[in-house]
């Protein structure tokens, strides 16, 4: 077999669930990017995440129908399944960039549709197999941050059905809505279960740099996105019709979260300079990376929505900030891909 052609399919067949996050990390860098009047750079992404979108799909139907056996064994996998949420996340918020940049509502109602179909698969199907599985890791080894990747998938459905529903007849705004509000609770419900065994990990087992992946950053992401939903909710959902009552919650909610986000930025760097610093791991870039780059594009865009919900002016200044990061994040992380290309072209 010709070299090249072998070093592409084992490169399908190694292909990893969580690579939607691609997807993830340049959708969100584009939403914040129109929001804080970046329009060039957020149209160019735009179209690029399109393509990124598009072409991951057929790497994976390729693999599917290549490799069935792997794709069907990764879904029982405690360390690879949650990686597959990465697809409804990215389906989402592809759908958010289709509605926020171009009105694209139909675009947006059947993207919406797609994502509520694959989580429903997703969040029952392996879920259900990690609990009936015979061989289970420890947890020091079957936990990390990519587990949260399941609550970014819930609360994307909430921030497009919310979105959503603002274009819709009341008779259909209100059901949309409470299937927004639904799932708001449903992803708060998962991180509170998923992030008490990660912090526990974190500090009762031994970590090494290597185990610190930058899916860690998916710690703070996860409650990012949830204060993206719930700042929808607090804008959208006054046709409920018990508005009135809920909103403190709300609000409430939005706001522990926005806070449990900030806190976890500095803890992050700090991890991070000690993997990269202090024990001189070295950088070499890998798909954990856009793992990153969501977390910050996410944090920059719910800082401004709770800005604009709440009126509180300095978190439009933190946004302002935030941009810049989010977009270094993307620009390193997407030179880094495209280096490691190359070296694979030179490889064959």
């Amino acid at each position: 077999m010709p070299g090249p052609v072998k070093r592409i399919k084992t490169s399908l067949a190694q292909l990893p669930p969580s690579y939607f996050a691609m997807v993830m990390a340049t959708g969100i860098v584009s939403i914040c990017s129109h929001l804080l009047g970046f329009a060039l750079v957020s149209a160019f992404l735009f179209w690029l995440n399109t393509a990124f979108y598009a072409g991951l799909w057929l790497l994976y139907m390729a693999r599917l129908i290549l490799y069935p056996a792997r794709a069907a064994a990764d879904l029982g996998d405690h360390n690879r399944s949650v990686g597959y949420f990465t697809v409804v996340a990215a389906t989402c918020i592809l759908g958010t960039q289709a509605l926020i940049l171009h009105h694209a509502l139909r675009t947006s109602m059947a993207l919406l549709g797609l994502g509520v179909f694959l989580w429903l698969f997703l969040i029952y199907v392996v879920f259900t197999l990690l609990i009936i599985s015979a061989h289970k890791p420890s947890l020091e080894e079957g936990i990390n941050g990519l587990w949260l990747v399941s609550i970014v998938s819930t609360q994307s459905i909430s921030i497009l059905s919310g979105m959503i529903s603002a274009h819709l007849a009341p008779a259909f705004r209100l059901p949309l809505l409470f299937f927004s509000l639904c799932l708001f609770l449903i992803g708060c419900m998962l991180y509170v279960l998923i992030i008490t065994l990660i912090f526990y990990r974190f500090l009762f087992f031994k970590l090494s740099p290597m185990e610190l992946s930058h899916s860690y950053w998916i710690n703070m992401g996860a409650v990012a996105i949830t204060t993206l939903a719930g700042t929808g909710l607090l804008e959208n959902g006054g046709s409920l019709p018990f508005s009135a009552g809920l909103h403190p919650f709300i609000l409430g909610l939005t706001l522990l979260a926005w806070s449990a986000a900030t806190w976890w930025i500095p803890l992050l760097l700090m991890l991070g300079a000690w993997r990269f610093f202090i024990t001189r791991d070295p950088f070499v870039y890998e798909p954990a990376y856009w793992g990153m780059v969501f977390p910050l594009g996410m944090y920059t865009t719910c800082t401004w929505w709770l800005h604009k919900i709440t009126g509180l002016w300095f978190l439009s200044s933190l946004a302002h900030c935030f941009i810049f990061v989010a977009l270094l994040a993307w620009t390193l992380t997407f030179c880094g891909w495209i280096a490691s290309l190359k070296d694979s072209e030179k490889r064959t």
